[in-house]
Formats: structure tokens, sequence, C-alpha cells
């Protein structure tokens, strides 16, 4: 793999940082802002609404600006967002920099992932997209427990200034890494805008768009409220919040790299024994979340399970929308973080009725329509066709 892709992956990793480091902060931002844990969840929603919206508007503004300048300014953008939230007293003002730095984070994305689809061969997607998203994972095996131990230590506040320092390393790690010409495309003029969201009326492409934001959105319901159930459910002490975290990023590393390997070759295979048992994971949590022993140890394979399937489906979308070559990764953008901002809220509205359990149980109830849905339609979604 080249170069650039793992410099591409270390910016992810601050952004994965930023994304994922809620799901330890919200009982603290919750009482430091004297909102509710339910309200204080939706800054998850709020960020994958901002990257829902963000993704195709940049990619659609800036498809034919040269990739590093494009990175670049939605990564200083990204930093300027976390510096407002660290010093803002009002959680209001605070829900409006997630959503812009949500659209930044979404324009790095959209522009990160067709480039990194194009810097290696055609068949070769799957390994692309596992390197890349290696920086979310990674994210939550060091940077989201580090954010949580930094918070419990100084103060949510503090996990914000940190996020805004690791833009600096990835900044220059783009700007050397990254070469200022344009995009990572032959000689041959690319497809117009309009052929490009034309792609979205494909029957294959809206499948694994779909499955994709089901399985997505039911991770991020249980993820979000992780905090709450180690401590609330598990009767565990704040420290283990990192220790969950750790776990579960862990997972996720592993469940990434090993789909990475394999969902290129055997994408049926993949999806379709990983997802039955995800959703019985779900299951096995919301039972057995009294019990520290076997939660912790659910926590790290629903992390692999959960991204793995996830990875995989979205390298489909990569697959399904390779004639949009500059929209694609807007597109699998856009799947992702259907799922991140209905998962939460939809979990947040349960909270009331079912306590902390109620989402991980809308995190099995996702998952199993994703289930149902994909008996139909696996075949075509993981057609391994290539466009050119």
């Amino acid at each position: 793999m080249p170069l650039a892709l793992y410099l591409l992956a270390l910016a992810v990793f601050a952004m994965g940082t930023s994304e994922f480091m809620l799901a330890g902060l919200v009982p603290d931002i919750a009482a430091g802002l004297d909102v509710s844990v339910g309200t204080a969840g939706l800054l998850t929603s709020a960020f994958a609404a901002g990257m829902i919206l963000g993704a195709p508007l940049m990619a659609a503004f800036a498809r034919r600006w040269p990739a590093r300048a494009s990175l670049l300014g939605c990564l200083v953008l990204f930093a300027a967002c976390h510096v407002v939230a660290a010093v803002t007293p009002v959680f209001s003002v605070l829900f409006a920099t997630r959503v812009v730095a949500a659209v930044a984070n979404a324009g790095f994305l959209a522009v990160a992932l067709s480039t990194a689809t194009r810097l290696v061969a055609p068949d070769q997607k799957g390994r692309a997209l596992a390197v890349l998203l290696s920086g979310t994972t990674l994210a939550t095996v060091a940077g989201v427990p580090a954010g949580a131990l930094l918070g419990a230590a100084l103060g949510w506040r503090a996990t914000f200034w940190a996020v805004a320092l690791l833009c600096v390393p990835a900044a220059l790690g783009i700007a050397h890494g990254v070469r200022p010409g344009t995009r990572e495309t032959s000689d041959r003029p690319g497809p117009s805008l309009a052929t490009e969201i034309a792609q979205l009326r494909a029957p294959r492409l809206l499948a694994a768009m779909s499955l994709g934001a089901l399985v997505n959105g039911g991770t991020f319901a249980a993820f979000t409220f992780l905090a709450s159930i180690v401590t609330g459910v598990a009767g565990l002490a704040e420290v283990w919040v990192s220790l969950a975290l750790v776990l579960f990023g862990a997972g996720s590393f592993v469940g990434v790299t090993v789909a990475g390997r394999l969902s290129d070759r055997h994408p049926r295979l993949t999806i379709g024994v990983a997802t039955p048992v995800l959703l019985l994971g779900w299951v096995s949590v919301a039972l057995l979340a009294d019990r520290a022993v076997p939660l912790l140890v659910l926590v790290f394979l629903q992390g692999a399970l959960a991204f793995a399937v996830g990875s995989s489906l979205i390298a489909r979308v990569l697959y399904a929308a390779s004639g949009a070559p500059t929209m694609g990764g807007s597109y699998a953008t856009v799947a992702l973080n259907i799922g991140a901002a209905a998962g939460p809220a939809i979990g947040a509205a349960t909270l009331s009725s079912h306590g902390d359990l109620g989402p991980v149980w809308v995190a099995a109830a996702l998952t199993g329509v994703a289930l149902l849905a994909m008996v139909p339609s696996l075949r075509r979604v993981t057609e391994t066709t290539v466009s050119s």
C-alpha cells in the first residue's frame, strides 16, 4: 500500500478520535453544561447529520480542486471547530461546532475515500478502505480511551483541545505526502456531476448504502451510550469505561483488518456469515450487560463484528459507485452517517422507557432489519464486477 494512504489514515485517526470520543464523555458533558444524558448523546447525531449533508455538498463543490488543497482546507476548519468547542459554555454552540466540524470531516473523508481507491489497483478497494479506516479503529483503541482518561483528569474540554492538536501532525503529513497536482486520475476527462449523481439510481448502489446505514446505525446506537452501560448497568467504576473503549477499538481494528483481506475476494461469505453473528451478539449484550466479564468480552467481539460487516458493506458501496469517481466517496460517507445519526437518536429516545439498555436493543433491531433486507439483495450487493 502506498505511503500517501497511511498519511490519510493519520488524519482519519484525528477525526475518528473526535467522532467517537463522546462515548466516554457524554455523562460529563451533560453534567458540565446542565443538560440530560439523552440530550448530550444527540451530539453524536449532530455530528453524523453534518456528515450526511456535508459529504455530497463538499465533494461536489471541490470535485475539481486538487486533492491536497481540499484535504488541508477541511482539516484546518475541523481543528478550528474544536478550539471553539473547548471554550464555549453554551450547549447550543457546542452542538453547532459538532455540525460544522462534521461537514469538514465529511468533505475530508469523501475526498480521502475517492483518493485512496485511486491509489491502488481496481480490485483492491477493500484493502485500501481497510487501511484508511484503520485510522478510525486505532482512534477507538488509543485516541478515544486516552480522551476519556484526559477528560476524567482535566475535564471534557481538555479532550477537545487534544483533538485540535492532533490535527497539526496530520496536516503536516498530508502537506508533504499528497502530491500538489490534481487528483489521482487519468488524463481523460471524468464523468459530469449529473452523470455521477445519476449513479444513485442504481439498485446495487442503493442496496449497499441501505445495508451499510442499518448496520452502522446499530453500532452507533449502542456505542454512543457505552459509558452509561458500563457504569450504570454493569455497576463498574468510571475508569472501566476507558478499558471498554479500548476493547471495542481493538475489536474494530481486528474486524476491519480481517474484512479488508477477505471482502474483496469473498464478500458474500464475509457479510453473510458475520451479520447474523453480529445480531446474536447485540442480543447477548442486552441480556448479559449486568455481568462485568461477559460484557467486556462481548464489547470486544461486537467491535470486531460491527466493523467487519460495516467496512465490507462500505467497500461494496465503493465498488457499486465506481462510475462516480469523485462522488463515490461521498456516497459511502452518507451511508455510514445516516446510520450514525439515526442510531443514537433512536437510542436516546428509548432511554426513558427501557433504561440504559434501550440503545442496545435498538442495535439488535436495526441489525435484524439489515439481515432481513440482506437475504434478497446479498447476491446483487456482492457482485464482483468493477466498472471502468
